[in-house]
């Protein structure tokens, strides 16, 4: 008996150092394939590593420690790890580019601007966008900006109205009440008419959605998709991968991209009070992209991508010869299924071609480390940088992440400012009042690692000027974050932003 006990124990103990081995060479794996930032690496190594060790020392060794170093790699490889994400959605990113080229002409046409004096700087500006994986630009554009929800649900549910060809639609989050019945009174209307009707959604953005209407919708004709549905996410690394994008296409004529999801409270009717945030109207061949973009994503969740030989290509990708304005403008979309992001690019961009002013909107700041130095060094430069963000949380953990960089910035001569008349929920950049961007991007590490993003990147002293004076009458009801204030932090409001810190990189 006393033999087989021996010979357990010793197989026990090669048992524990095996699994511990094996989850440590997991971890060096990671380390070599993973692209995030060092501290976001390091991070996850410390939880990795530390937690099974407390874990395993807490149930006093009675269970083999490799065991819990295996769990906490698995949690990993669920919630923070990126290069199983890339290589899945490199198969997609593969796809987008052969959408891409099946309307060549019309990108081509696009790209053909002349420059002059007036449009050189944004002419240059999109190039650069371009080769770092914007879309093809336009300056044959009317754009409207819009700052408040009333406005822009009265026109974005005007033109649907309108619709007479096809209607695609793609939003993060869709909510079950007044203005949404509204919004699918119309596409219902639209489908039984004949119309082309895609409406797709995120699967987490669609959890208080109007489900109660969708076999209304399917049944006169319109077609319904979820972005990674949440069952089949699980356990899959691919539930951290939302679709923030909020996009919609009319008629291939009209374009929407905004920050504006669609529901009640994005009209200042919510618990959140006057919401505060972006978006804008494309007409032109500025739509074209859009477009594009939304059938990429449609291809993508249906499995069913357009084909290149479609006689309705040219309903899809109309090429305007009418003139619409002058505005230059492309699209600029990021995700996990981009090596390097181009809203990362972009921002990156706004930052260093502000000479004398840099304004943004953010719900969230929480920057990564290229764009928190890029800010510093553009406010230590002489700009003056300016960034309003909310005075209340909508997501605790993030305010206080956002309060604790904004500690930083401030620093540095960055001037932070709350929104006091409800929630800011605006992703804007405007250097000079004349670059901007408008769309789904956070000022976050979700939205340069994780999420799928869109903004409309435009070059128009005419939306500049919009923008920049609607920042300004923005200030007036904010109130300044100052250096002193953030001295006056309580002790527990330290811890929170302590706590928010070491766990701000696991995003």
């Amino acid at each position: 008996m006393q033999a087989f006990l021996d010979a357990y124990g010793i197989f026990s103990v090669a048992v524990q150092w095996a699994s511990a081995i094996l989850a440590v060479m997991m971890i060096l794996i990671m380390v070599f394939l993973e692209r995030a930032e060092q501290r976001t690496i390091a991070m996850w190594l410390t939880v990795m590593i530390f937690l099974p060790l407390a874990v395993w020392l807490g149930i006093l060794l009675t269970l083999p420690v490799g065991l819990f170093f295996t769990v906490a790699f698995f949690i990993y490889l669920c919630f923070g790890q990126t290069y199983y994400q890339r290589k899945l959605f490199g198969i997609k990113n593969i796809g987008d580019q052969q959408l891409m080229g099946i309307k060549a002409e019309a990108m081509e046409e696009l790209n053909k601007q002349n420059m002059t004096p007036e449009n050189e700087d944004g002419i240059r500006f999109a190039r650069s966008m371009l080769d770092v994986g914007g879309s093809a630009f336009s300056n044959n554009n009317d754009i409207r900006v819009y700052t408040m929800g009333e406005p822009f649900f009265d026109d974005f549910l005007n033109d649907l109205s309108k619709a007479e060809k096809f209607i695609n639609v793609e939003y993060y989050i869709v909510r079950d009440d007044e203005v949404t019945n509204k919004f699918m009174d119309i596409l219902i209307e639209k489908a039984k008419s004949g119309v082309e009707v895609r409406f797709m959604v995120d699967a987490i953005g669609f959890k208080l959605g109007p489900k109660n209407r969708m076999k209304e919708f399917k049944e006169a004709g319109g077609q319904f998709r979820l972005f990674h549905k949440a069952v089949t996410v699980l356990l899959s690394p691919k539930k951290q991968n939302r679709n923030h994008r909020k996009l919609a296409v009319i008629d291939g004529n009209i374009g929407y991209v905004t920050g504006f999801n669609i529901g009640d409270e994005y009209m200042g009717k919510g618990e959140m009070g006057n919401w505060r945030d972006t978006g804008v109207r494309i007409r032109g061949n500025g739509v074209v992209p859009i477009n594009a973009r939304f059938f990429m994503d449609w291809g993508y969740a249906t499995k069913d991508r357009l084909d290149a030989n479609s006689d309705k290509m040219d309903m899809y990708f109309p090429v305007n010869k009418e003139e619409y304005g002058n505005d230059i403008m492309q699209l600029i979309s990021g995700g996990p299924d981009t090596k390097s992001n181009p809203i990362e690019f972009q921002y990156l961009k706004l930052i260093n071609a502000a000479k004398k002013t840099l304004y943004i909107h953010t719900p969230y700041l929480v920057p990564n480390s290229e764009i928190q130095k890029a800010l510093i060094l553009s406010a230590a430069s002489g700009v003056d940088v300016r960034i309003i963000m909310p005075d209340k949380p909508d997501h605790l953990f993030i305010f206080w992440a956002s309060i604790l960089h904004a500690g930083e910035l401030m620093k540095h001569g960055v001037r932070i400012f709350q929104y006091t008349k409800g929630f800011v929920h605006s992703k804007t950049f405007v250097a000079d009042g004349v670059f901007c961007s408008v769309g789904s991007a956070n000022l976050d590490q979700r939205s340069m690692r994780l999420n799928f993003e869109s903004n409309a990147m435009i070059y128009s002293k005419k939306i500049g000027q919009i923008m920049h004076n609607a920042f300004l009458e923005d200030i007036e009801h904010c109130a300044e974050y100052t250096p002193e204030k953030y001295g006056k932090l309580t002790r527990w409001e330290r811890a929170k932003i302590s706590f928010a810190r070491l766990f701000s990189s696991l995003a």
